[in-house]
């Protein structure tokens, strides 16, 4: 029986590693994590993580060939291949601070798988780590090896948070990464046979080490540069009378261009985007291509720019300013079917908005109030270390208050910002939410999720990114 192991029990390990034992019924499976907590959750019925046919997946297969354990070494020793699943923040300080990547927990795993491996290993690339750094964690497994043979794979993962079992059981592809050597060839193929059992052999591409590693990052920022080039075109829709959604339409229907990853928002999040795009600007100023590192900069610039102008426009539009002034936050997620904030753009909404003194009321359908009240008490990239590395219990922001119901955190505010796309805002009572809010009642729409003109018959005052703007907001420029 082959033996997997996966060092991580994180959105990408645990559902990977589910989606393995669902396809794999001969496979053992299993996860490991030093956080005792979330490997409890993980063996509870009430999982860490919220993704959409997660849970299914986990129930059929825990403890017949999928296992969550804190017995790290054990697991490591008796596996064939080990998935390395661990964090790669971005550094905060040292050489590199605010672009490079922080392989301290890759290291450690490294070092640690060659302490107790006592047969040859695969051990997978999993996170998404800069290019070379198999060659690093090559180094440290031989030179540590005891002679036992490791070959290093790097196998990135395209996952979509929101549906990523769908893209786990369906993949665009599977991408293997090796050294062109006979010993990494057969590495490659043990690795390919496993997601033969269910992925078509025409959608599992091999290359070479630096290729695959370099494709995830050259992935993340294509599709990350998609978003703010339609955000950047949002800005100049408002400022002209174009309706950005008929511009992304019409650019859409380019076969060669395609329609996704075309709706403008109040900006990106998650956890690779920025962190992947800033580790790419390192990567090229270190091998000498400035003008490369700063065409990739330009993307997370106007990122920051669409945040910056969506609060502009918030606090322009209430009369240049919101100090004690109540406002509902409806979506907190970075998008909608997740649990997952990390570098969500309504971070950095609400901390633009309590700089100037508002009151906000937050109502997200799957975060909770520890994790919001953690994260704009957490400086930035914190988020990216381990739960136990962070800050323990930030203290709780005064003027931030979570509900769990969207009427309860509009009631008596000045004006509602929609953060996040959840199905629900489309389907709320607006008319009862504008009966129960101070006047005029305004609505901030950052993901054009709702019908402005059905919402200004009800009389609000409607601000919808890219679209042609109210007179009343036009009469209130933003300076940004």
């Amino acid at each position: 029986m082959v033996k997997i192991c996966c060092i991580g029990a994180g959105y990408v390990g645990g559902p990977t590693m589910a989606m393995i034992a669902l396809k794999c019924p001969e496979i053992e499976v299993a996860v490991v994590d030093i956080s005792a907590p979330r490997i409890a959750a993980w063996n509870s019925d009430q999982l860490p993580i919220y993704e959409p046919g997660l849970d299914e997946v986990v129930k059929e297969c825990r403890d017949r060939n999928l296992f969550f354990s804190t017995s790290v070494e054990k697991h490591v020793a008796e596996a064939d291949i080990i998935f390395v699943s661990v964090n790669t923040p971005t550094k905060t300080r040292g050489l590199g601070a605010g672009k490079a990547a922080d392989l301290t927990y890759w290291e450690s795993a490294a070092r640690m798988i060659a302490d107790v491996a006592k047969s040859d290993k695969i051990v997978v690339e999993k996170s998404t780590v800069p290019v070379k750094t198999a060659e690093a964690i090559e180094k440290i497994l031989t030179h540590n090896s005891n002679g036992i043979k490791f070959q290093i794979l790097s196998n990135p993962e395209f996952l979509a948070e929101g549906t990523a079992i769908e893209d786990l059981r369906a993949p665009d592809r599977v991408l293997i990464g090796g050294r062109e050597t006979p010993e990494g060839k057969k590495a490659v193929q043990a690795l390919k046979e496993v997601y033969a059992h269910w992925v078509p052999e025409d959608r599992i591409i091999t290359t070479n080490l630096w290729s695959a590693e370099l494709s995830k990052l050259a992935a993340n920022a294509f599709l990350a540069q998609r978003i703010s080039s339609i955000n950047a075109m949002s800005a100049l829709c408002e400022a002209t009378g174009a309706n950005v959604s008929e511009v992304a339409y019409a650019v859409g229907k380019d076969s060669r261009i395609g329609p996704k990853f075309l709706n403008a928002s109040v900006g990106f999040g998650g956890s690779c985007f920025q962190k992947d795009i800033l580790n790419l600007v390192y990567i090229c100023e270190c091998n000498g291509l400035p003008e490369v590192a700063n065409y990739w900069k330009q993307v997370i610039k106007i990122n920051d720019y669409q945040k910056s102008r969506f609060v502009n426009r918030v606090v322009s539009s209430m009369f240049n300013t919101v100090s004690g002034k109540k406002i509902a936050v409806l979506g907190f997620a970075f998008k909608k079917d997740t649990g997952d904030t990390r570098e969500t753009p309504a971070i950095d909404v609400c901390k633009g908005l309590l700089g100037d003194k508002a009151s906000i009321s937050i109502y997200d359908p799957q975060v909770t109030e520890d994790q919001i009240q953690r994260d704009l008490a957490m400086n930035k990239f914190d988020w990216d270390h381990p739960i136990h590395m962070q800050p323990v219990s930030p203290t709780a922001v005064k003027q931030v208050s979570v509900t769990w119901d969207a009427y309860e955190a509009a009631k008596g505010a000045h004006g509602v910002c929609i953060l996040t796309e959840w199905d629900e805002f489309k389907k709320l009572d607006y008319e009862r939410i504008y009966d129960s809010m101070q006047k005029p009642a305004f609505i901030f729409d950052g993901r054009n999720v709702v019908d402005a003109e059905k919402l200004r018959e009800i009389g609000f005052i409607v601000y919808s990114i890219g679209k042609p703007l109210d007179q009343w907001l036009k009469d209130m420029p933003a300076v940004c």
